[in-house]
């Protein structure tokens, strides 16, 4: 068994921004956090926080939409699954756009 220290090196530290759909209704709303959250923990990664923003006015009509909900995510992962993420938040169609940021370490 690996130490958990050395697990802890081969995960890198990601911010994830979400524009949730401001049709998703509050109970569903945490469902689509949750379905990203569990795709990062079923992975071996490692969330460290999860902010709700709430509802802000976008820059400019996404998918006919004025508004939306942010959710920031702080994680560790490990690089080779950012990818996978990314492919299964742009297929979502409760998320308007996401901004997965790899933080330097």
């Amino acid at each position: 068994m690996v130490p958990k220290k050395v697990e802890d090196e081969h995960l890198r530290d990601y911010e994830l921004v979400l524009i949730i759909s401001p049709e998703v209704l509050e109970e569903k709303f945490d469902a689509v956090i949750d379905n990203v959250s569990q795709f990062i923990t079923g992975k071996g990664g490692i969330i460290s926080d999860v902010e709700q923003w709430g509802k802000r006015r976008l820059a400019y009509p996404i998918k006919h939409f004025e508004e939306g909900s942010y959710v920031l995510s702080r994680f560790k992962l490990k690089p080779a699954l950012s990818k996978e993420l990314e492919a299964n938040l742009q297929i979502s169609e409760e998320i308007l756009r996401h901004l997965l940021i790899k933080l330097s370490s």
